[in-house]
């Protein structure tokens, strides 16, 4: 199983970017798919999941402005970020938890980082 992330890049402040996670190799189910970012300097903060059942979740200080959907045909998660500031400079990384067969148990797989830079 592989996680393919893609989209980064450097924006100005108000600006939009739509970070990509693809999804590929031998799956039997995705529970969640969610993001992560850190900062220069700082830890990882999770920003957000969507499940199964498509119910999503943020931080509060992404609320609003970020959105997380899935296309299931395509394998990939998008995070739609909108009205970007500075503060969300850092890089973003996709999980996901699989199960690879439907007896496997649920693992957790992690795409590489993709750096997202916002100036003001």
């Amino acid at each position: 199983v592989q996680l393919q992330a893609s989209g980064g890049g450097l924006v100005q402040a108000g600006e939009s970017l739509r970070l990509s996670c693809t999804v590929s190799g031998m799956i039997s189910s995705v529970d969640s798919v969610g993001w992560y970012r850190q900062a220069p300097g700082q830890g990882r903060e999770l920003v957000g999941i969507i499940t199964s059942d498509g119910s999503t979740n943020y931080i509060d200080n992404v609320k609003g402005r970020f959105t997380i959907s899935s296309e299931n045909a395509k394998n990939t998660c998008y995070l739609q970020m909108d009205s970007l500031k500075p503060e969300d400079t850092a890089v973003y990384y996709c999980y996901a938890e699989i199960k690879r067969t439907y007896y496997s148990p649920v693992r957790v797989f992690w795409g590489q980082g993709t750096l997202v830079t916002v100036s003001s």
